[in-house]
């Protein structure tokens, strides 16, 4: 089935959301839960739009001034291994590990693809540059894998 962007979606598994993208090879955008993740329109039926929750208003007493997030990522990071995997294999189980640790609320991942050739990290750094992330990096001490912060 063909979505729009605006229209509401149930994605399998995880619940409604609205595509905010279309992109290439029937693969659209959808904002889940406050995230966004990349589904295939198998992947998605098409589901009544709601309205979103209405909020209270704060007053300006009662709010408490945020912490300034850390430049440094957590200690202890989800990672996901790519040795042994092909290129579109790699690609296809990072987009699928990016996508679970956006829905869990994961604030960095690591990605292990390994220093020798560079057919991997150069494809993961590629897609990570469409994908929406806050930033990624070389691990400073290992330089076989990427620190990516959501």
């Amino acid at each position: 089935m063909t979505y729009i962007v605006g229209d509401a979606v149930q994605v399998a598994g995880l619940g409604k959301g609205t595509v905010r993208a279309v992109l290439n090879n029937g693969r659209f955008r959808v904002e889940l839960k406050g995230r966004f993740l990349i589904a295939t329109s198998a992947q998605l039926t098409g589901a009544e739009a709601t309205s979103p929750p209405r909020r209270a208003h704060r007053t300006s007493a009662s709010t408490k001034p945020r912490e300034p997030r850390a430049a440094e990522p957590p200690a202890k990071l989800r990672s996901i291994d790519l040795h042994g995997r092909t290129v579109p294999e790699a690609t296809a189980e990072v987009q699928a590990f990016l996508n679970a640790a956006l829905l869990e609320g994961e604030a960095g991942v690591r990605i292990v693809h390994g220093r020798s050739g560079g057919r991997i990290r150069a494809a993961v750094h590629a897609q990570l540059r469409v994908m929406s992330v806050r930033s990624f990096r070389l691990d400073p001490q290992n330089p076989g894998v990427t620190i990516v912060m959501l």
